[in-house]
């Protein structure tokens, strides 16, 4: 049981904590804050890889991300101090991935370059519209020409670019939603995240639409051909999914998000930052208090994390099923079977591939296109009792 995570990998999420402004839509540990000690929080980060790399000794770390909030918002410098320290703590993959969450309103030649000075070999833009008016709705600080002109930045920097899009906005047609995402595929991308709008509780979109005044959003119809229309144009266009929202040209996949889906380990560090941790034949969730100065605080006292919790077989092997199945790839049934200590319902997985929502090669459990559309719908049958 010990050794299961090696099978997914091992990966490294620092989390950033700050933005220029919350966005409407979004429920992720984000915080805006006038004035930012930049230093006292690399001094912090420095402090946590430290425990973090006593716990993990030897580990041969795969990917590591820089995410938020809005990452690009701290100084190069920190980042290449960061990443240094990385480097001496442990030993790396060869081609190690290192990921930067950037908003194109916080982008700019220079800090681009002293990025990748620092050891960032790929970013990932939160975009999100390519046309004003959208991104205006969305809360989004910057303009389609403003976002194209990050590109073309972040693109002369990196040899890996990725950028996010969101779909089923208020009002978007599909015929809207096909031209834009067209466009966004005819850029020199080898990557897109492609997300259907959500509304969460808690956020100002959230609590619009709970009295009533977040209209024009799509039914449960258009939904779905927007999601099927995606499926077309990416294949049409070489930039197939590999995972539910996201696709990549061959060989272009997130690595560090792969760790996830794969049901590896990774260590999270900063404000709110997940983690799943196997030490001593036993795995852990691990999660850091979100409230950045109570973090920051806690660094000194090596107590920034919440009590962990031991996962029990069950839990594991539910965890290996959800983050798997969200590939194209699958998951297998010898795995689920170790981590659970029994094999996946038989009945019930027959039951799914006869309506056509899941496929069986050999031992691996794949959900079929028609299934992903109801994926939630999937994992709910085959983990019920």
């Amino acid at each position: 049981m010990t050794e299961d995570w090696r099978q997914g990998g091992f990966g490294l999420y620092i989390h950033w904590p700050f933005c220029e402004a919350k966005c409407p839509y979004c429920d992720f540990n984000s915080h805006v804050s006038r004035k930012i000690d930049q230093r006292a929080w690399r001094d912090a980060y420095l402090m946590e890889l430290e425990r973090g790399a006593a716990e993990t000794k030897g580990r041969v770390l795969n990917a590591v991300f820089f995410g938020g909030g809005t990452p690009s918002l701290m100084d190069p410098e920190i980042v290449a101090d960061i990443i240094a320290t990385i480097y001496r703590l442990w030993p790396v993959a060869n081609d190690l991935e290192i990921t930067l969450e950037a908003n194109p309103g916080s982008v700019e030649a220079g800090r681009f370059k002293g990025f990748r000075d620092a050891g960032v070999n790929r970013v990932s833009m939160g975009i999100q519209a390519l046309n004003d008016a959208d991104l205006k709705k969305l809360g989004r600080i910057h303009d389609t020409a403003e976002a194209l002109a990050a590109f073309d930045i972040a693109r002369s920097s990196f040899d890996r670019v990725s950028f996010d899009l969101i779909y089923g906005r208020q009002n978007q047609t599909l015929p809207d939603w096909e031209a834009e995402l067209e466009q966004a595929l005819s850029l020199a991308i080898d990557h897109i995240s492609l997300y259907q709008l959500t509304i969460e509780k808690g956020t100002a979109f959230g609590d619009r639409y709970a009295i009533g005044k977040l209209r024009g959003l799509p039914d449960d119809d258009l939904g779905a051909d927007m999601y099927a229309a995606t499926q077309e144009i990416c294949n049409k266009m070489g930039m197939p999914s590999y995972e539910v929202s996201n696709h990549a040209r061959d060989g272009a996949q997130s690595r560090h998000n792969l760790i996830y889906w794969r049901y590896g380990d990774y260590l999270g560090i900063g404000p709110g930052a997940h983690g799943r941790l196997s030490q001593n034949g036993q795995r852990c969730a691990t999660e850091c208090f979100s409230n950045p100065q109570r973090w920051l605080d806690a660094v000194v006292t090596e107590s920034t994390e919440k009590p962990r919790e031991i996962l029990s077989a069950e839990d594991q092997a539910s965890e290996f099923l959800m983050m798997g199945l969200r590939l194209k790839e699958g998951v297998d049934l010898k795995r689920y079977s170790v981590l659970s200590g029994k094999p996946l319902s038989q009945k019930k997985i027959i039951q799914m591939q006869d309506i056509g929502m899941i496929n069986l090669e050999r031992d691996q459990l794949k959900v079929s296109d028609q299934g992903f559309m109801v994926l939630n719908a999937i994992l709910a049958e085959l983990l019920a009792d």
